[in-house]
């Protein structure tokens, strides 16, 4: 087991603490007295309860016992002054009282295993670079996940608007959910400077947020901080932190300015029911979009001007009629269309909303000038955006502008470089190569994708086109033959209009039925 609190993590098994990346000393008695108080947390442990646990019941005088708990404190940054993490509660006995998350070996090892490390560190950036990691949900509740997750989400985009900070996208963050990180290893793979963690405790109507922010090259603790207040002052304390977060890695910016107010719901539940929705949108499924919508309706009609989610509601729509999961289509349309047109009302230069309505318009609208203006807008209001940037790959690609849909591309990899979606985007990729005739790089651009999500049909399309056009026939018609396992019904003609001519006439070359 191990037990995760305020940058450190006390591992059972191994016997062994650690404060981020660094082994911390600490004596065999003075771990089992660490480790006995953590897991008696929710009771007062007596100074018999102690004895008996950690000495087998042999006498120690009270200098003894003092000097061990001090050790303990010592250990793990706390004093007998602050009492911060092990309270003396006088005449009764102790108590750990860190916020504490359990992580079981099993769990750990499944995470670890998930992550596709990178070939190599990523430089960093010329200005300050920041992750924010998934806060711990401290709930009695595991099903409050969603609402640390959405706590994360706000500070992400709070901290992306400031565009002398390089902010890493939430897809890549979240990678390390339930994971006991070693934060340097995320500095490389991120390529960032400093790292945000922390945790979430909502019950009875409050909520209380502790975050500390970490250097990530030294593992060095800059701050850390605890914000308690009522769940509908939830906003305010989401805005400290991130105030405080600008203020330790980019003192020229003190004096700063959070307003979202346009993005808020007036109404605390019309929240809930769009963090609920956030992740049944992340499944990319027929299932999941369809759950999304349902609860973002719900969101919309207890608070009608709620940005957020009518942009999320979007999106759901528009996927629906690309993967062709709508039972209605023209409900679909109408309903994209309302949205984009409420969600300009509200706040015509939220970056992110400018870049979905973007993309909804290429789609739906036909319209790719004013799409090309949107997101070209919405990476300029926001440069740390890696939707915007997607978004604009996909405006682009679909204008005939492979080069500036490449650098879009290739700008979201970076931002996000552990995105569980990056398959698409490599996929995106290798479409782009091939509307500028690099057809070479598009096959082995395409493979890889085809090597993170094997039956992913964008990929397996660029691969079979690609080929086509190097008159490599033999393998394209075989990668036709796998398209058609997937998706008899699938065809030639369903790549054409928006989609580069070349990507099409490959289809066609390598034999996919018209």
């Amino acid at each position: 087991m191990r037990y995760l609190f305020e940058g450190y993590a006390l591992d059972t098994d191994r016997r062994e603490l650690h404060r981020g990346t660094e082994a911390v000393s600490i004596a065999p008695q003075e771990f089992d007295l660490l480790d006995y108080l953590i897991r008696n947390r929710e009771r007062v442990v007596s100074k018999d309860d102690i004895i008996q646990a950690i000495w087998k019941g042999r006498a120690i005088s009270d200098t003894a016992l003092t000097t061990r708990l001090n050790a303990v404190r010592t250990a793990v940054g706390d004093s007998g002054d602050t009492q911060r993490l092990i309270k003396t509660l006088p005449r009764r006995g102790f108590r750990f009282v860190g916020e504490i998350k359990e992580l079981n070996e099993a769990a750990n090892d499944a995470a670890t295993h998930s992550v596709e490390p990178l070939q190599q560190a990523l430089a960093l950036p010329d200005k300050p670079s920041i992750a924010i990691l998934p806060f711990a949900n401290l709930s009695s509740d595991p099903e409050q996940d969603y609402f640390a997750d959405g706590i994360v989400d706000d500070i992400i985009t709070a901290l992306s608007r400031f565009k002398s900070v390089f902010v890493i996208a939430r897809n890549s963050s979240f990678i390390y959910k339930g994971r006991a990180v070693d934060l340097k290893q995320i500095g490389r793979e991120l390529g960032v400077r400093y790292v945000l963690e922390g945790s979430v405790r909502k019950a009875a109507g409050k909520v209380r947020i502790t975050s500390q922010l970490i250097d990530a090259a030294t593992g060095t603790h800059l701050w850390a901080d605890r914000y308690e207040g009522e769940l509908g002052n939830v906003f305010t304390l989401q805005d400290e932190i991130t105030v405080n977060v600008i203020s330790a890695i980019a003192p020229k910016l003190l004096q700063v300015e959070i307003d979202m107010a346009a993005r808020r719901p007036n109404n605390f539940s019309a929240y809930d029911h769009y963090l609920r929705a956030t992740p049944h949108y992340y499944t990319m499924t027929r299932e999941g979009v369809a759950e999304a919508i349902r609860l973002l309706d719900r969101a919309l009609e207890i608070d009608p001007r709620y940005s957020a989610a009518a942009s999320l509601a979007i999106l759901c729509h528009t996927l629906n009629l690309l993967q062709g999961w709508s039972v209605d289509p023209q409900s679909d349309v109408k309903e994209a269309l309302r949205l984009s047109q409420l969600v300009l009302s509200i706040d015509e230069n939220d970056p992110e909303t400018l870049a979905c309505v973007g993309w909804a318009k290429t789609f739906i609208s036909g319209d790719p000038i004013t799409a090309a203006e949107m997101v070209d807008q919405a990476v300029s209001l926001n440069p740390n955006s890696a939707i915007a940037w997607s978004y604009r790959g996909f405006v682009y690609i679909y204008s005939g502008m492979s080069d500036e849909a490449l650098r879009s591309f290739e700008h979201a990899m970076r931002l996000s470089p552990l995105d569980p979606m990056r398959h698409f985007i490599i996929a995106m990729t290798s479409l782009c190569y091939i509307g500028l005739r690099r057809f070479d790089e598009a096959v082995t651009t395409a493979r890889k994708a085809i090597g993170q999500h094997p039956d992913f049909m964008p990929a397996l399309c660029c691969l079979a086109a690609a080929l086509a056009h190097l008159g490599r026939v033999e393998e394209a018609t075989g990668t036709v033959r796998r398209i058609l396992q997937i998706r008899p019904d699938f065809r030639a003609s369903s790549r054409r209009g928006h989609w580069p001519a070349l990507y099409a006439e490959g289809l066609r070359k390598a034999g996919l039925p018209e």
